[in-house]
């Protein structure tokens, strides 16, 4: 179980994470989103004590992070991949957290066979690595001390096809058997494969939780037409909720059979109309932060109430 209640980060004048609230419960895959500088890696440092909060608070199975003792054995966390010992061997990276948890040296090898790290790729420094390899070396240490709870910040990155098939299977094996994870990607496909939440957020404020089939359940219409701009100022004249889709086109809170009938009525061309509800995670994602991304595509933009 994680519970995040309130929490809020400010440098100086700068606020990076605002009054942020969430829960995940044992036995779910959480998919934290949102654009760069959104948040999620304040969120996440804060949560496992690397961060002090400016207010708020965030418990790991009940209690503060700080205050487990023997956290590896609890909550099993890859923040940095990179962050590792360049001069070590993968082997020798895994024992040395073995040994200040406690656990026998078998439990190395099991890890390095779980992430295919055996043999001699156990054995070469860690700074002749691939970025895949530190990243299965990575989730190999998070996993080490069987933990009940995994914080993981964009754990495929660097991670081929078969990589990512390998942690999705991994990650949803893991909940099943009653385990949390709270996980931060930019793959927005691979997380609403695995997620069963999600927790969006955007310039450090939440825009949109709940479960993955909540959120995707959404009513209205996307459609692209030959002007979308045209069409998005009569959808508002119509009085419906319209947003300018930063992937281009214009969600709208309408039945399709209207939407093609104002497309019409307007003389446009139009090019894609389907449910909102049959759109995918990335529609989703970009319909929900298109005003809080730093990244806008050019002419992308909220159409204002």
């Amino acid at each position: 179980m994680i519970n995040v209640n309130g929490l809020t980060k400010r440098y100086g004048e700068h606020t990076a994470v605002d009054d942020v609230t969430f829960t995940v419960p044992p036995g779910t895959v959480a998919g934290f989103l949102g654009p760069n500088g959104a948040g999620k890696s304040t969120t996440m440092r804060m949560i496992v004590g690397l961060t002090p909060p400016t207010d708020g608070s965030a418990t790991v199975l009940g209690m503060p992070y700080a205050q487990i003792g023997n956290p590896g054995l609890s909550v099993g966390v890859l923040l940095d991949a990179s962050a590792q010992h360049q001069g070590r061997t993968g082997r020798e990276v895994l024992a040395l957290g073995a040994r200040l948890m406690g656990l026998p040296s078998s439990r190395v090898d099991e890890m390095l066979t779980l992430v295919g790290l055996n043999g001699t790729e156990g054995a070469r420094r860690v700074g002749g690595y691939s970025l895949g390899m530190r990243q299965r070396l990575g989730i190999a240490h998070a996993l080490l001390g069987d933990p009940q709870v995994l914080i993981l910040d964009e754990p495929a990155n660097g991670l081929d096809p078969a990589g990512i098939r390998w942690m999705r299977d991994l990650l949803r094996g893991f909940a099943a058997r009653g385990g949390t994870v709270l996980l931060s990607s930019h793959l927005l496909n691979e997380v609403e494969a695995v997620a069963d939440r999600l927790v969006v957020i955007g310039r450090g404020r939440i825009v949109a939780q709940g479960t993955k089939d909540e959120l995707l359940a959404r009513g209205g219409a996307m459609v692209r037409t030959s002007d979308d701009a045209r069409f998005a100022q009569a959808a508002q004249a119509a009085g419906w909720s319209v947003t300018r889709l930063a992937s281009g086109g214009v969600s709208v809170e309408a039945e399709t059979d209207d939407v093609g009938q104002l497309a019409f009525d307007q003389g446009l061309v139009v090019r894609e109309l389907r449910s909102a509800d049959s759109a995918g995670l990335e529609d989703l994602f970009l319909t929900l932060t298109a005003d809080t991304a730093r990244e806008q595509v050019p002419g992308a933009e909220e159409v204002p109430a």
